[in-house]
C-alpha cells in the first residue's frame, strides 16, 4: 500500500536525523537556551509549508516563552489557489528579492537575539534577504533544511549563496530534494511529501533539548498548559503565567522584549498600538517609545 511505503519513508527520515544530527541540534538547542537564558528572543521565519513549523512550536500547548514567530501572511496563506493571494501569488513573493528585506524593516530586533529558519531548498530569495538582514543585526542565523541535497545549488538571489551557505547553524532534515517520497504506478510525479514532517521532528527535539538544558540551569520555564484535561482546575493559572512570565527576572525581561519588538504595530490584552518605524534597527526601542494599553 502507498500509506506504508509514506510511513515507511518518513520513518527513515526520522531515524536518519536521529542517527546524523544529534549533536547539531544539541548545538543549536545550546545557542537557543543562551538567547532565551539571557531575556532575548529566538525568532521564526518561514514561508509556504515552512511556515507550519513556525505555527507548530508557539504558541501552542507544550511550548513555552521565547520563541516569536514571523509569520508573514502572503507567504503563509494560500490556499485559495486562485484568486487573492493565491498560489501564483504566493510563488512570485517568495523569490522576489527584497521583500524579506521589506518584512525585517517591519520588526525591531537585537543583536542578540537569534533567527531560526526554516527551508526545504533554501534558495528562494525571501528567505535569503531575512538571513542576510539578520546577520547585519549581530544576529545568530539558525536554517534547517534539506542542507545535504541542496548542496551548492544557486540561489534565486544576487549574493550567490543559498541559506545553508549563508547560516551560522545548519541542521539537516534529510528530506529528499524532490520532497515526494512515494512512486506511484500509473503517475510520473511522487506524492507523499516528507518535508513538512521532518521539520516538525526536528523542532520538538530541538525545544525539547533547549527545555532540558534550561531545566539543568534551573531556569524557570512558563509553558502554555492544555485546558482540555478533565479536573486540571490551575491551567487557566498557568497560562496566564506563560502570557505574563512573571516570577523569573530573565523571562520577565523576555516578556518586556516580546512587548517591545511587538511596540511598532501590535495586539496584547485586547488593545492595538502602533509606533513610527524607528532609525536604527540593531537594538530595541527604549521603553518609553512603547505604550502599552491592556485591556482588564
Amino acid at each position: 500500500m502507498y500509506a506504508n511505503e509514506w510511513k515507511k519513508n518518513a520513518i527513515g527520515v526520522m531515524d536518519k536525523i536521529e542517527a546524523t544530527q544529534m549533536e547539531k541540534i544539541k548545538e543549536v538547542a545550546t545557542v537557543m537556551a543562551d538567547c532565551i537564558q539571557s531575556g532575548h528572543m529566538v525568532h521564526t521565519f518561514g514561508c509556504g509549508h515552512a511556515n507550519l513549523p513556525i505555527e507548530e512550536m508557539y504558541p501552542r500547548i507544550g511550548g513555552f516563552v521565547g520563541f516569536h514567530p514571523l509569520c508573514e501572511l502572503p507567504l503563509t496563506f494560500f490556499t485559495h489557489i486562485v484568486g487573492e493571494m493565491g498560489i501564483e501569488q504566493f510563488l512570485f513573493l517568495e523569490r522576489c528579492e527584497g521583500y524579506g528585506k521589506t518584512i525585517m524593516s517591519s520588526w525591531n530586533f537585537d543583536k542578540n537575539d537569534v533567527l531560526w529558519l526554516f527551508s526545504h531548498t533554501g534558495i528562494n530569495a525571501v528567505n535569503i534577504d531575512v538571513a542576510l538582514e539578520a546577520k547585519k543585526l549581530g544576529m545568530k542565523v539558525i536554517v534547517f533544511g534539506s542542507a545535504s541535497e541542496t548542496g551548492n545549488k544557486v540561489p534565486r538571489h544576487s549574493c550567490g549563496k543559498n541559506l545553508f551557505q549563508i547560516a551560522d547553524y545548519v541542521v539537516d532534515s534529510c528530506c529528499p530534494l524532490q520532497d515526494a517520497s512515494v512512486k506511484m504506478k500509473k503517475e510520473f510525479d511522487k506524492i507523499g511529501p516528507l518535508s513538512t514532517m521532518a521539520f516538525v521532528t526536528t523542532v520538538w527535539m530541538t525545544i525539547c533539548t533547549v527545555a532540558e538544558i534550561l531545566e539543568e540551569r534551573d531556569v524557570k520555564l512558563y509553558i502554555h498548559p492544555s485546558h482540555n484535561v478533565p479536573g486540571d482546575t490551575t491551567a487557566h493559572e498557568r497560562l496566564d503565567a506563560a502570557s505574563s512570565s512573571t516570577g523569573n527576572s530573565s523571562l520577565e525581561s523576555s516578556t518586556l522584549q516580546i512587548l517591545q519588538i511587538h511596540c511598532r504595530c501590535g495586539y496584547h490584552g485586547g488593545s492595538f498600538y502602533s509606533q513610527p518605524a524607528v532609525p536604527e534597527r540593531n537594538g530595541l526601542p527604549a521603553e518609553a517609545d512603547c505604550e502599552f494599553n491592556f485591556a482588564p
